[in-house]
């Protein structure tokens, strides 16, 4: 689908001018493709659009087709020709149930009382000169899978997804060695991951490699027709720790950090009652739904605070303000705050100094990997 999700479905385009739309249509940002599904929702013609953008109108035709199948969604009935259109065209359940009118969990059973399942088709890796060792997959909606069988239990990790220039690639190097690591045990190692530019998805690191988007619904689509053993969730950095609720809800056989435990981890308040009970300092803090919480919780524990959304790893969202002329702004333009999505706001420690301590355990030894002070700024 193209950029359907509740905030395109649920806001009226008509809402918006058209120097507007135009002005997010001018320049080039990770979200202008997103952008240009606003514009022909709001009625753009294709060169409309083309004078703005400049790019191929063929291009745009075929984004013109998904918002125009769109319209034909809307309150339609799920008729087998429909969805298997909508799926071939790119929409997901959630999509298809924001255009139809339903909930995601009525269009998967109806999808599956169809009988309507993705299919994986192979890319040869060898160019049918020869075997190819480690061939790598795609789903299709199509008839016909080329998926291998294997009689060795195969172990599931999720990579990281897409990087941006400027990220580190920690989680990446995780999942290569989770792979390394899966084979030496003797399982068959499965990468899922939609970044072709990372090692992990080079062509000698797994035994099975599925180019997939890292959402529920495609994750579990390859649990349902491989069945691993395990799936490996807490090496691929955020994206995947983000699955790990609903694949376990979804009866996945998850293994490693319990999704509990990621959840006191990426928690913050159940966090900090953990530093607590185990009597661990820790900067003032507080949680905020509102602007009127956030500043609340600022005034008391005074600036200036640092503050992030919860559920988000490293520095993105995050910001240091020292008024409450600085954290209105940050509440109204950074983040969606929201009460499963709170914003955190702790006292941000000027002049201190940060260390990280790289540990791991198995449940009875711990051993720290490292111990490596920050040279910048806490924070």
């Amino acid at each position: 689908g193209f950029g359907l999700n509740p905030r395109t479905a649920m806001s009226p385009v008509d809402s918006l001018s058209r120097s507007q739309i135009a002005a997010s249509l001018h320049t080039p940002t990770a979200h202008r493709i997103l952008e240009i599904g606003t514009a022909y929702r709001a009625g753009w013609s294709t060169e409309e659009i083309f004078e703005v953008t400049k790019i191929d109108p063929w291009f745009l035709e075929n984004m013109r087709q998904l918002v125009e199948f769109e319209r034909e969604m809307a309150g339609a009935l799920l008729t087998p020709g429909l969805l298997r259109k909508a799926k071939s065209m790119g929409f997901c359940d959630e999509q298809i149930a924001l255009a139809v009118g339903t909930t995601p969990e009525n269009v998967r059973e109806v999808r599956k009382e169809m009988g309507l399942e993705p299919v994986y088709k192979l890319v040869d890796t060898c160019a049918a000169e020869f075997n190819a060792v480690t061939p790598y997959y795609y789903s299709t909606w199509e008839d016909e899978t080329e998926l291998r069988p294997s009689e060795t239990p195969r172990i599931m990790i999720l990579g990281g997804g897409p990087n941006r220039i400027g990220q580190g690639i920690e989680f990446d190097y995780c999942c290569v060695h989770a792979a390394m690591a899966m084979q030496e045990m003797g399982k068959r190692a499965v990468m899922v991951n939609s970044n072709p530019e990372t090692v992990s998805t080079d062509y000698d690191t797994s035994d099975d490699l599925f180019f997939e988007p890292l959402t529920h619904e495609d994750v579990m689509h390859i649990v349902e027709a491989i069945e691993p053993e395990g799936i490996i969730v807490q090496f691929g950095g955020q994206t995947p720790l983000n699955l790990a609720s609903g694949l376990q809800k979804a009866g996945a056989p998850l293994i490693g950090t319990a999704v509990s435990a990621i959840d006191e981890a990426e928690d913050r308040e159940r966090f900090g009652t953990f530093l607590e009970r185990l009597g661990l300092n820790q900067p003032q803090s507080g949680m905020a739904t509102t602007v009127g919480e956030a500043f609340a919780v600022a005034r008391e524990i005074g600036y200036p605070v640092l503050v992030r959304p919860s559920y988000v790893l490293g520095g993105r969202a995050m910001e240091i303000v020292y008024d409450d002329e600085a954290l209105d702004r940050y509440m109204q333009n950074a983040v969606q705050a929201s009460p499963d999505k709170p914003i955190l706001v702790d006292k941000f420690l000027e002049e201190a100094v940060e260390v990280d301590v790289d540990a791991i355990c198995d449940g009875k030894h711990v051993v720290v990997a490292g111990i490596m002070e920050h040279i910048e700024e806490a924070g």
